[in-house]
């Protein structure tokens, strides 16, 4: 039995009927030479006798006595038309690479929509999400709505394709990583110039995000409890490093199914912190004296540049495109059950929620704080404006639900990394990674991440640069990937549309990284190399 027909077991064997060629012990009707290596019947059960194996024309031969039953290729029903051809090639779409099963990413397949959901809401939700009042200050109420809702629908748009893309019929291949799509789609020069970085920033730069974040919040939480009765407080650095080994404790779970309950906890905290920091806002009204009138710029063109850079952090505020194949690529997946559709499902429950937490952060916060909402968002105007008048439990439970958060997300953004290494070994020595060599790697990883968070402390101030330079991974590449694997109707709607959206795209990145350092450098940010604080 073929290697096919082991893995796919949900086809049942459809019995032969008996012909009359059978009855009569009449030759079997063979077809036509020409026909023997069509991509359609090259696998066909009607191809038997030497005639198939030699791919000639098929020799008349004596009947035997008794019927003799064809060897099975598969286990895919005997379909005797060419019209099996395609879900020979669905069937195919879930073979696996013998190399997936020794991956972190694609070693365990037995996800389903829940595990989608908790993946996709702790990697697309998270604290990039409370800059979102800043950036209404310069597009102002309507432009800062309708910016916000178009970006929302565009990117959810751009997540059903890579859902779709994910397993092709026409090249019979599971896509179970983004740039393993892209590679396969614009060739290895294009992906080199164009997708590996903004990828692996999304993947490692976020890891380390995450390290200063969860290390500033921890500082904040001591003080909450502590006060002035603290007998020592923790330097920055050492924050850093406690929460860079419990980053790395929890990085030894061994794949992406297995962190699935550390991503639902992760996305319980996430949509706990957004709701009390907007609830807690909108409850103690609006500040005195406060403004609704967009902050202008000198000029036009300074005024102009602050637009694009406030697109750039809506644009930031929607992350996890690039994790989207690797979560689905944890599902079992079959001609009656393909992966995109409990994908889908888990995907349409985690960003009902996401926009629950979205759209309120970013109207209330501006509600509440209007002009006067500093550039680090939400968190940091809870603490500045309500840090007297909110109780300390409330602060403080915020504080930790950020804390868990970002150490559950660690994990989710760190496993591509993961991947990529081990993917090294497997490849060069035709073996899995031993398992102190796999604890070994995370452990490096971790503090490889923990260095470029004390060496580059104002990462996170960089927010609406790095969401330019990612913006293409979210909203042009997955565009320009589909109407190169599906090929639609040059000129038709979906041609049109695709490839607007992509071009579109592109240029919005190009602009708002020029954007972003034009901003950087008219306003300054705090460069402290080595120093954090």
């Amino acid at each position: 039995m073929s290697r096919e027909a082991k893995e796919i077991s949900s086809a049942p064997i459809t019995p032969r009927p008996s012909s009359p060629s059978r009855a009569t012990g009449a030759p079997p009707v063979s077809c036509p030479p020409s026909q023997f290596h069509s991509p359609s019947l090259s696998r066909s059960p009607l191809l038997n006798g030497e005639g198939a194996e030699g791919g000639g024309a098929a020799r008349p031969r004596k009947a035997p006595k008794t019927p003799v039953r064809t060897p099975r290729m598969s286990l895919t029903p005997r379909f005797i038309t060419p019209l099996g051809s395609p879900i020979r090639k669905a069937l195919r779409a879930t073979k696996l690479d013998p190399q997936d099963a020794w991956l972190p990413i694609t070693e365990s397949r037995n996800g389903n929509k829940y595990y989608a959901a908790f993946h996709t809401l702790c990697s697309g939700i998270g604290i990039q999400a409370l800059v979102l009042p800043y950036a209404f200050t310069t597009l102002g109420w309507s432009w800062g709505v309708i910016c916000l809702t178009l970006a929302f629908i565009w990117q959810l748009y751009t997540l059903w394709i890579l859902v779709q893309l994910h397993e092709s019929v026409e090249t019979g291949v599971r896509y179970s990583r983004y740039l393993q799509l892209f590679s396969l789609t614009f060739g290895e020069k294009l992906t080199k110039l164009l997708a590996t970085f903004p990828i692996m920033y999304l993947s490692a730069g976020t890891c380390s995000t995450l390290i200063i974040i969860g290390a500033s919040t921890a500082r904040n939480l001591t003080q909450i409890i502590c006060g002035t009765e603290c007998s020592r407080e923790l330097t920055t650095v050492e924050w850093y490093l406690v929460v860079t080994c419990a980053a790395v404790v929890l990085s030894q779970l061994p794949n992406l199914n297995s962190i699935a309950g550390v991503s639902l906890i992760g996305a319980i905290t996430a949509v706990g912190y957004c709701t009390i920091i907007w609830v807690v806002s909108v409850d103690k009204g609006r500040l005195p004296g406060v403004s609704y009138n967009p902050v202008m710029g000198g000029n036009d063109v300074e005024h102009m540049f602050k637009v694009f850079n406030a697109l750039g952090l809506i644009a930031f505020a929607f992350r996890g495109h690039n994790l989207i194949l690797e979560i689905q690529a944890t599902m079992p997946s079959n001609e009656k059950h393909p992966s995109h559709v409990p994908m889908w499902k888990g995907v349409q429950g985690s960003y009902t929620l996401i926009s629950a937490c979205l759209f309120p952060i970013a109207i209330g916060g501006y509600w509440a704080y209007g002009h006067m909402i500093p550039s680090d968002g939400m968190l940091t105007a809870l603490f500045m404006f309500h840090s007297q008048d909110v109780s300390e439990f409330v602060l403080g439970t915020t504080c930790v639900f950020v804390i868990v958060n970002a150490l559950s997300s660690f994990q989710i953004y760190g496993m591509p990394m993961f991947d990529d290494i081990e993917s090294q070994f497997t490849r060069r020595f035709k073996k899995p990674l031993p398992w102190w060599l796999r604890a070994v790697n995370r452990v490096v990883f971790g503090f490889i991440c923990f260095f470029v968070a004390v060496a580059i402390p104002f990462l996170s101030s960089l927010a609406g640069l790095i969401g330019g330079i990612s913006l293409p991974i979210t909203l042009a590449f997955p565009c320009f990937m589909w109407l190169k694997i599906k090929k639609p109707k040059m000129y038709g709607p979906n041609w049109w549309i695709n490839g607007a959206l992509g071009v579109l795209g592109m240029v919005l990145s190009v602009i708002l990284v020029a954007s972003s350092i034009y901003v950087i450098i008219d306003t300054g940010i705090e460069i402290s190399f080595f120093n954090p604080k």
